[in-house]
């Protein structure tokens, strides 16, 4: 971890700030992805945000060339002011504290609005095709495919079911839960890949002079598209009522031709919407309790509840909508 006087030093040498001009650095709420960030401050009203990463996880290296790629393409996401590889700090264009979540409680014809300026966000990410990527300059994670899923089931049953839950399945159980999952992630990789965020949830997106900002892409990668909307319209952090996200998921099957009609879409989006909360639960259940971060486990309920709506609408998961009950009733004992 650097010190506080190095993350000054960096941000005065990258602004042109001399050594007499008063300056504040404010640390700002960590993330799951060890990553810290600082708000630098200097003539009172000038900001930028400063953020140190840990090189072992691989994404984080990736972030700045996203970031540059994406403002290249014309999509919101913070400006990099400077990157230094070497001692692994990001300065940053400061986009304020507002968020979607930030923003939960506003009337729903306020946030109707942001939610569809967001999936137009979505929507514009998701029409970058695989072969007009620029591969050769630009890294990313491990495309979604059957080894991704797979481990992202497995994430899900070590650290929630297992790990958090205590449940040890029965073994005709878990084979017939895996042959499930198995046939889930055949769908999500027979169907249309597009570039994704992979972590397309109200904290990650930023309102900025009322528009919104896509920030902690670092994981961005090819998939299902539906991946991402299931993760911002099933958030467990937030809450929809069922005529909010029927209407939300329409405006999203509506911004461009569809291959499905609207039941076939329905099912996709709910498929998708599956795979993504079993890794958040997965998530929840490794922060929470391998890495002490006990502020995820309040979001387990939400998150719970959001994978037993999904299981239940999409039709063709019955084994995972058995686990639900039994994980709901493991966590109420």
């Amino acid at each position: 971890m650097k010190s506080q006087s190095e993350l000054i030093a960096f941000a005065r040498e990258s602004l042109g700030i001399g050594p007499s001009a008063e300056v504040e650095l404010l640390p700002l709420s960590g993330r799951g992805s060890d990553r810290t960030y600082f708000r630098f401050k200097w003539n009172r009203a000038q900001s930028a945000i400063v953020a140190h990463y840990n090189p072992g996880r691989t994404e984080n290296t990736y972030f700045a060339e996203i970031a540059l790629f994406l403002g290249e393409i014309g999509l919101p996401v913070p400006r990099i002011l400077r990157h230094d590889a070497t001692g692994c700090l990001l300065l940053m264009e400061d986009l304020g504290d507002v968020d979607l979540w930030t923003l939960r409680d506003e009337p729903w014809e306020m946030r109707s609005a942001r939610y569809r300026k967001t999936l137009a966000v979505a929507h514009r990410l998701h029409t970058v095709p695989e072969r007009l990527f620029p591969s050769n300059r630009v890294k990313l994670m491990e495309s979604f495919g059957h080894a991704l899923y797979r481990w992202e089931r497995d994430y899900f049953r070590d650290n929630f079911v297992a790990g958090l839950c205590g449940i040890d399945l029965e073994p005709v159980f878990a084979k017939q839960l895996e042959l499930e999952l198995a046939a889930l992630a055949e769908n999500l990789c027979s169907g249309r890949c597009s570039l994704v965020h992979r972590d397309l949830q109200s904290q990650n997106v930023m309102i900025h002079l009322e528009e919104p900002f896509l920030i902690d892409f670092q994981g961005m990668r090819f998939g299902a598209p539906l991946y991402d909307i299931g993760s911002l319209l099933c958030d467990p952090y937030v809450s929809f009522s069922k005529a909010e996200r029927e209407e939300l998921l329409f405006y999203y099957y509506g911004l461009a031709r569809q291959d499905l009609d609207w039941k076939g879409f329905q099912n996709a989006f709910w498929e998708a919407t599956a795979q993504r909360l079993m890794q958040a639960l997965g998530a929840y259940g490794f922060l929470g309790l391998t890495k002490g971060l006990r502020q995820y486990l309040t979001h387990v309920p939400a998150g719970l509840r959001n994978l037993r709506i999904a299981a239940e609408n999409a039709g063709s998961l019955p084994q995972l909508l058995a686990l639900c009950a039994l994980s709901e009733k493991a966590l109420a004992s």
